[in-house]
């Protein structure tokens, strides 16, 4: 008799104790559900925007577009700014890991670098959305990004028709590591290596400063440079300084207003006019639906334009 009072017991221990490693949820027609704490605490309904620089025009608008449909949702959005820095950014990471956002969106200052934190978001359960640059080696739930692979070779083709085949060329590369580095310069060279003479290769890192440096630097060994092609608007700019009104085609890669105002007084040739809005609400539509457990697409691309003196109103 003692033996089945205690084994009695024992078993109302056990569903007590399971009770516990659960908590109760309420589903979307009213009845109660059992999730487990796991589950309850996967996140906190938060997302959070690692983006790769705010000193960029073209991050900046991006961000913009996220904080707007965070707020139209009425949904929490951390952003940190890794300043071009890819150890920032990792720590980054770690810190929106630490918050417990349920979404991680990353636009990676390197995409090689940043993936061993990306990982750990992942392995602690957080959705990741890469967004203008992939995270390479890691299988993120989204990619949002243009195809900076054609847009490149649409903006290299324009070039060969202005300088004509066999011109001299240089190309002003961004931050070492970066996909949209290593794409616009596939693009470019698709084309480049085909129809013109690319004499000088050379990172300005996507900034501006750096783009007159390089273009000053280029312009003393090769004098008889006809074409640039800029990875951005920002070196494009800052190679604009640099040429000082000689008859030199610069072509660059976002359109922010200051590129495309240059383009309209014909001071540049053109630019490949990304939606840095559209992806960074994309990105925060996406997490949206990630959160609400919806199935979304591996890959959303958005459209890129080429902007010439014709079509730049």
């Amino acid at each position: 008799m003692k033996r089945r009072v205690l084994a009695l017991l024992m078993a109302a221990a056990m569903t007590v104790g399971m009770m516990g490693c659960g908590a109760v949820a309420i589903d979307g027609e009213g009845e109660s559900k059992e999730t487990s704490s796991s589950e309850s605490e996967s996140g906190s309904g938060s997302v959070g925007l690692a983006i790769s620089t705010l000193n960029n025009p073209f991050f900046v608008k991006l961000a913009e577009g996220a904080e707007a449909a965070a707020d139209e949702a009425g949904v929490k959005l951390i952003t940190v700014d890794a300043g071009d820095d890819a150890a920032k950014q990792t720590s980054d990471v770690e810190d929106l890991i630490s918050k417990n956002v349920s979404v991680l969106i990353v636009n990676p200052v390197d995409s090689d670098a940043i993936a061993p934190a990306v990982k750990d978001a992942v392995s602690k359960g957080l959705k990741v959305i890469s967004v203008d640059r992939v995270v390479n080696g890691v299988d993120v739930d989204c990619q949002i990004a243009s195809d900076n692979v054609a847009g490149a070779e649409m903006a290299t083709e324009y070039l060969a028709e202005l300088v004509g085949e066999g011109a001299k060329v240089a190309e002003l590369q961004g931050v070492p590591g970066a996909s949209a580095t290593i794409d616009r310069g596939e693009g470019f060279h698709n084309v480049a290596d085909q129809k013109l003479d690319v004499v000088s290769s050379q990172t300005a890192n996507f900034n501006r400063a750096e783009g007159m440096t390089v273009m000053e630097n280029v312009l003393q060994s090769a004098s008889d440079v006809k074409g640039v092609f800029a990875h951005n608007d920002e070196m494009a700019l800052g190679a604009l300084e640099a040429v000082a009104g000689k008859d030199i085609h610069i072509v660059g890669f976002d359109a922010t207003d200051d590129a495309v105002a240059a383009v309209k007084d014909g001071k540049m040739a053109a630019t490949v006019a990304q939606q840095p809005d559209k992806m960074g609400e994309t990105a925060v539509n996406t997490a949206i639906s990630l959160i609400n457990g919806e199935d979304v697409e591996k890959s959303i691309p958005v459209e890129v334009t080429l902007i010439t003196k014709e079509n730049a109103e």
